[in-house]
């Protein structure tokens, strides 16, 4: 694992982002919080992270809006996004894919599949880019 590798959390949930934070800092990544779409967005344009962990249903803009908005109108489309959310049902799995996730974690989820799952999004950024 990259020890420099910065990961974005959008989780409105104060104490599941903590919690995320705590294992991936553990994990020897770089972590920022935030907690909104529109955040999330902001953080993306002045400091791309190396991927992002979307939840779906959060304050203002929701994650699939995020989405559509790094995919099709972001200078970073190419960015890895997880989307981690308590959405399960299979048209919601389908909608992230199809908006371009490159993977998708429903809640509750266990930690270390989390943390791999995140090791294989960046280990697959590594070997496309």
């Amino acid at each position: 694992m990259e020890l420099d590798s910065r990961i974005l959390v959008a989780e409105d949930d104060d104490l599941l982002a903590e919690l995320i934070e705590f294992k991936l800092q553990e994990a020897g990544f770089s972590v920022e919080r935030v907690s909104d779409g529109e955040s999330a967005l902001d953080s993306v344009q002045k400091r791309t992270p190396d991927a992002l962990l979307l939840d779906i249903m959060l304050p203002g803009m929701d994650g699939f809006e995020v989405l559509r908005t790094l995919k099709t109108k972001s200078a970073h489309p190419d960015l890895p996004v997880m989307v981690l959310t308590g959405r399960g049902l299979e048209q919601d799995v389908v909608s992230g894919l199809d908006l371009g996730a490159s993977d998708y974690l429903v809640k509750p989820f266990m930690v270390k599949e989390l943390l791999t799952r995140i090791q294989r999004l960046l280990d697959k950024d590594k070997t496309a880019g």
